[in-house]
């Protein structure tokens, strides 16, 4: 008896991803630039949007065969899955010892390695569209400005360009979300997202 596959189409889980990212860039943006305070309300976003959200849309990638989609929502989302530890343990949430021992060169490293990822996945996002790309290039922008100023190379100048950068992620993405939601609800290009640049990948006629 033959063994047939079902395929069972399933919604582009784009929009969710960006949606999670513009929400936690926003939310971090805020403390970077001053305009809020402290880190403890930061970390349900973190955990939940930049975390969870960007996660579901990473499995639902893999399961769409979008090696691109499933790597960046992944590894961003296992960052602030991250981060948010990092965060528990400098506030003493996992006791005294944790806080005492922390040396932040190590997090500086951290960022460091995720700036060598973005910078390779930018090179991929030239292929997608142009608003992930600019995404893209603002996340490259935002780990420099981490690893300098974690590793106290021009701190004050380098915080804010974090700070900078995260908030344009976030206005980008919400853009980002806005248009994969509307633009698959209406059925037309309702908010346009740019056509890929063409320079590694060749349209054959």
């Amino acid at each position: 008896m033959e063994n047939k596959q079902i395929k069972i189409a399933t919604a582009d889980p784009s929009a969710l991803g960006l949606f999670g990212l513009a929400m936690v860039t926003l939310v971090a943006s805020s403390q970077k630039l001053g305009l809020t305070s402290g880190v403890s309300l930061v970390i349900p976003w973190a955990i939940f949007l930049g975390g969870f959200a960007q996660l579901f849309a990473c499995i639902h990638d893999a399961r769409k065969q979008n090696t691109f989609g499933a790597t960046a929502f992944g590894a961003y989302a296992l960052f602030w899955f991250g981060v948010g530890a990092t965060w528990l343990i400098q506030n003493g949430v996992f006791g005294s010892t944790l806080a005492k021992n922390s040396d932040v060169k190590q997090l500086a490293f951290a960022f460091l390695g995720y700036l060598v990822f973005t910078l390779f996945m930018t090179i991929a996002a030239v292929e997608t569209n142009k608003v992930l790309f600019i995404i893209f290039v603002l996340i490259d922008f935002l780990f420099i400005g981490l690893s300098l100023s974690t590793f106290g190379i021009a701190e004050h100048a380098m915080h804010l360009l974090a700070a900078y950068s995260e908030l344009l992620i976030s206005i980008a993405a919400f853009y980002g979300f806005a248009a994969n939601v509307l633009n698959a609800h209406f059925k037309y290009e309702f908010l346009p997202l740019g056509k890929p640049f063409g320079i590694f990948v060749k349209k054959s006629n």
